[in-house]
């Protein structure tokens, strides 16, 4: 019994004790998880009641400034949230370095440092550009506050002012220098590194043009030599973008309508200290016009009259000039026929089987809006009716979008400002609107320094002062001083291209000049007047009307023997030209139909005899026309120009006012070194002739050499003739060369595209001259603006 009453008390005894443990547990999980849910309420119902502030630590910012920053109202019962906020609500202020909320029973202590203020502002480590270029970059100020943020955006902006520059490496650090009274200097330190050229530019995908070809379009240029004054090789990331925009432009006009820049990319070489520049492309196909057709839904409106305003044909190389002039012409159109609201929507059908686009000029009526008003803005210096004028529309005009973007690149091409932004926004009322023009003003005057050389002229330097804009009417004032070997000239020019406020240029020239010629036995004086009327008669062509007046004597060398006619001509002494001429000019080289090729033809007229001493009539007559074959590698040029003299006066014409050829009309011959002669007292005086004309063929190619030399070769051959010495005072001369023959040279040329400018070196022989005749077989010549 007894063990068996043990053995059940022992077994009895073990439940008890789990009943126990159990229970133990249970209390515990239920202790920790109603703790754990009291916890974020009793964090949330922790809170504070605020009837007072103390601010330590402000000196420039008022105590009642910083309580209102704060947010807090005096009474207010405030979280440990919204003190964070109110703490935020400090910080972000912008004014203080650190900011501390302390909670003291019913007060709440404010402790601030507040941000120093900036004593003055230093650049250190600059030496390509200067401090003040860069210190108005910047937006900190002295005694201003401090604010690192506004320190980093400043030291952000240097760094990009050396990016346009070329200086990629280029880093900028602003620290402090702590002074006395909560004052910093602010030290901008920059470490400029060195600049990053293109060392080279290549293109992916391009089948129709070469990759030189293409280089020459972009501004971004491959480094080469003469870096030192070459900025074009220099790494500037918008300006590869602008590089993109001008390949486009140069495939879309020659009728790659579906051309496009896949990517351009940029990489370090292999040292890091230069950059390599691939443009991929997809050029597409060519195409051209096809049928060219006008139709019309305007009830009344003639679409062949229309039709027949346009000069585009079919078979011309697709443009989207093109297009776009031909718009212009039809909407002028019916400006003239007093069509208002007249729209030209092109649509263009492509034929992929013969590469052709069908263009439908479809005349439609556009909304019936009119131009309320043209608000100018922005210019300081320029007078409104500068700006106004570029606009064919005026304030009742109906509203042409096209014409406003054709006046709004009108301003642009003035130079006269940095920014113009030309926009139309709605005016009074949704049938009107209003143009703003905003504008900001950039220097227009410029000081200019250039030099030359030549084998007949030597060495030359021309200084030049010039105004584009003076007084903010939009006229050039301009005054030249040109010296060299044997010549000088002083001249002041005066444009005004609105004349009397119409589409009428007024040209102004005067001044004197002087020569002292080794290729010639006398020297010359000048004074001369010569104003002059131009204004455009069609889209390519203009009439000028101008006067000139002219006082020249022609005066002995010193120690220098005459010739009979050079004598005879210097007795004369002082002698006074006024005369009247008109030229009508042609010029498509620029605005024609093609983008590689046009034509320049010119012919004008000039009498004298309107007072003075000398009568003659001269004509005169140039062309010139031009193409690029070859994928454009290699440019054609074929010139023609020739002159007549009909001297009426009872005495006897001189040289000076006889034609003279030189290099610059004939090459392969002296100044005056090829026509009549007079060899009278073992002289050899050059007289000039009255006739006179010369045909220049001529080619440029390139070499092969690497794109960067800016070298190119050329070939030329020149022909011509200069004779007739009619009305010259011969007693006593011994005249050759008075009937005159047919010279011949052939030549080659390098070509040389310089920072410094264009220089040509000439290599010529004759194949046919006259004995007598002053050949020159090597002309060098170079101009250069600095």
């Amino acid at each position: 019994m007894t063990d068996r009453r043990g053995a059940g008390t022992s077994c009895g005894g073990q439940k008890p004790v789990n009943k126990i443990l159990w229970q133990a547990l249970t209390f515990f999980f239920l202790f920790a998880t109603v703790s754990l849910l009291s916890l974020p309420q009793a964090a949330q119902a922790q809170s504070y009641t605020i009837n007072s502030f103390e601010v330590e630590g402000n000196r420039r910012i008022e105590t009642s400034t910083i309580i209102a920053r704060s947010g807090i109202e005096p009474g207010q019962t405030v979280t440990a949230g919204q003190l964070n906020d109110a703490f935020q609500r400090l910080l972000d202020s912008g004014v203080f370095e650190t900011v501390d909320l302390t909670p003291r029973g019913s007060t709440l202590v404010i402790k601030v440092q507040e941000y120093p203020t900036i004593n003055q502002i230093s650049i250190e480590g600059n030496k390509r550009l200067k401090d003040e270029l860069l210190l108005n970059a910047v937006s900190s100020q002295p005694r201003r506050v401090f604010t690192p943020q506004v320190a980093e955006a400043d030291a952000d902006m240097i760094a990009e002012i050396y990016l346009a520059q070329g200086r990629v490496a280029a880093t900028v650090i602003p620290r402090i220098i702590r002074r006395s009274d909560n004052r910093v200097d602010l030290v901008f330190e920059i470490s400029e590194g060195t600049t990053i050229e293109v060392e080279r530019v290549s293109f992916v995908g391009n089948r129709a043009y070469s990759d030189r070809r293409l280089r020459r379009v972009l501004e971004t240029k491959q480094a080469n030599f003469l870096r030192t004054f070459l900025r074009g090789d220099t790494f500037i990331a918008d300006r590869i973008e602008f590089d993109k925009q001008v390949i486009r432009d140069f495939y879309l006009s020659r009728g790659y309508v579906d051309f496009r820049v896949n990517s351009a990319n940029v990489e370090f070489t292999r040292e890091r200290d230069a950059f390599f520049l691939v443009m991929n492309v997809t050029e597409g196909q060519k195409f051209s016009f096809g049928k060219i057709t006008t139709v019309s839904e305007i009830p009344g409106v003639d679409a062949a009259e229309y039709q027949a305003a346009l000069k585009v044909k079919p078979g011309v190389t697709y443009s989207p000039s093109l297009v776009e002039n031909s718009i212009a012409r039809q909407e002028r159109l019916g400006i003239r026929q007093g069509v208002d609201f007249l729209r030209v929507e092109p649509r263009v059908t492509r034929n992929a089987r013969d590469l052709t686009l069908d263009v439908e000029f479809v005349l439609t009526k556009g909304p019936r809006i009119f131009v309320e008003r043209i608000d100018i803005e922005g210019n300081t210096t320029t007078l409104d009716r500068v700006i106004r004028r570029q606009f064919d529309t005026v304030e009742g005009d109906p509203f042409n979008p096209r014409e406003i973007r054709q006046a709004a690149e009108r301003i642009r091409a003035l130079g006269y400002f940095a920014v113009a932004d030309v926009e139309p926004r709605e005016g009074s009322t949704p049938s009107q609107v209003i143009v703003d023009v905003d504008v900001e003003e950039q220097p227009t005057g410029s000081l200019s320094l250039g030099g030359s050389y030549s084998i007949s002229d030597g060495f030359g330097i021309a200084i030049g002062l010039s105004e584009s804009n003076f007084l903010g009417r939009g006229q050039t004032v301009g005054v030249t001083i040109s010296t060299a070997q044997d010549s000088e000239e002083y001249s002041l020019n005066f444009t005004e291209p609105y004349l009397l406020g119409r589409k009428l240029r007024f040209d102004l020239g005067l001044g004197l000049a002087s020569t002292d010629s080794s290729f010639a036995s006398y020297n010359t004086e000048r004074v001369f007047f010569n104003p002059q009327l131009s204004y455009a008669i069609g889209e390519l062509s203009s009439l000028r009307v101008r006067y000139a007046w002219e006082n020249s004597e022609m005066k002995q060398q010193d120690n220098e023997a005459n010739g009979a006619v050079i004598a005879s001509e210097i007795d004369q002494g002082e002698r006074t030209t006024s005369s009247l001429g008109v030229s009508y000019v042609y010029d498509s080289r620029l605005g024609g139909l093609n983008p590689n090729a046009g034509v320049l033809f010119e012919v004008g007229l000039d009498a004298a005899g309107l007072g003075g001493d000398n009568k003659f009539y001269k004509t005169s007559a140039r062309g010139i026309a031009q193409t690029r074959v070859l994928s454009e590698e290699v440019v054609l040029r074929a010139s023609l120009e020739m002159g007549a003299m009909h001297w009426t006066g009872n005495d006897f014409s001189r040289t000076l006012d006889r034609f003279v050829l030189g290099p610059n009309k004939f090459r392969g011959f002296e100044p005056a070194g090829l026509g009549p002669r007079d060899l009278s007292n073992g002289q050899d005086d050059a007289i000039g002739g009255n006739y006179y004309w010369v045909a220049r063929l001529e080619s440029d190619f390139p070499l092969g050499l690497p794109e960067e030399l800016g070298l190119r070769g050329g070939v030329f051959y020149d022909f011509g003739n200069l004779y007739n010495i009619d009305d010259v005072n011969t007693s006593g001369a011994n005249i050759v060369g008075a009937d005159g023959s047919i010279r011949h040279v052939l030549g080659v040329a390098v070509l040389w595209e310089t920072p410094f400018g264009p220089l040509r070196f000439n290599f010529s022989q004759a194949l046919k001259k006259e004995d007598f005749d002053k050949e020159q077989n090597f002309d060098l010549t170079i101009q250069a603006r600095f």
